[in-house]
């Protein structure tokens, strides 16, 4: 479906219709694409996130865990 003009060189509504459905089918196919890509990457980045929070959190604990002493008299 190509717009194309009339004889006379006008141009019809219709012609300017099947150039905005046409633009609007590939704007469409390159956004479900993007919409994926973009799923994935935040997968990733929250999984990233977490694992350095878990890995931060462990060595804070190493450095603050209290030693307790029990020593009979």
């Amino acid at each position: 479906m190509t717009a194309t003009a009339t004889r006379d060189g006008d141009i019809t509504r219709a012609d300017i219709e099947s150039k905005l459905r046409e633009i609007r089918g590939e704007v469409e196919g390159v956004s479900s694409s993007a919409r994926s890509v973009g799923l994935i990457v935040g997968a990733v980045a929250v999984v990233a996130v977490v694992g350095v929070v878990y890995l931060f959190g462990r060595r804070r604990g190493r450095q603050e865990k209290t030693v307790v002493e029990i020593r009979r008299i």
